[in-house]
């Protein structure tokens, strides 16, 4: 199994955010699970990446050619794949992970987040998603998505392909017990 693991470039706040990043490298080696990431040996990504190889595991990162150099392209992984564009990244890693997380990051992570949750939501794939709610990080958009569930611009069974724990074990439990939804657009579901 392979899950994709979306978060910041940069360490954030709190020291929080590079322990859980460490937990989430941790609990994917623990479980054999390769970490397919954006290749960088920056910030959190970095920090994640590490944690995985350190703890024995592997991980595979995917980075564009001009983020190479600015996001210093990680030495130590398993297998690096440079791209010439965050399309192929974004799709590549996509076609590699049986799973998405996102951990604390900027407006990046979101993208990245979104647009596989998207995909899912148009069965261009059946795969898990997750956010790993450190301190509370993604509690308000989490009521956001709530809200556009009761405004009725996203159906239930949407809200729900995604997971939300504070705990990378929970999240990968939630993973192996999931069930996508029907594709949207079937039978008339918006």
């Amino acid at each position: 199994m392979k899950i994709a693991v979306y978060c910041g470039s940069s360490f954030g706040a709190s020291p929080t955010y590079r322990q859980a990043a460490e937990a989430m490298g941790q609990a994917l080696a623990a479980r054999d699970i390769e970490l397919v990431f954006g290749g960088g040996n920056v910030g959190l990504m970095g920090t994640v990446a590490d944690a995985v190889l350190k703890a024995g595991g592997r991980a595979t990162g995917i980075i564009t050619e001009d983020l190479q150099t600015k996001e210093i392209a990680h030495p130590g992984l398993t297998r690096l794949e440079i791209v010439d564009n965050m399309h192929t990244r974004k799709a590549r890693m996509s076609e590699l992970a049986d799973g998405y997380i996102a951990m604390p990051g900027g407006v990046g992570t979101m993208e990245e987040i979104f647009e596989v949750w998207t995909w899912g939501q148009l069965g261009y794939h059946r795969k898990p998603c997750a956010f790993l709610n450190v301190n509370g990080y993604y509690d308000r958009l989490v009521d956001f998505v709530d809200n556009m569930v009761s405004a009725e611009f996203m159906r239930p069974h949407y809200r729900e392909m995604v997971t939300v724990h504070d705990q990378p074990e929970l999240i990968l439990d939630a993973f192996a017990r999931y069930q996508p939804p029907a594709e949207k657009w079937v039978n008339n579901d918006r």
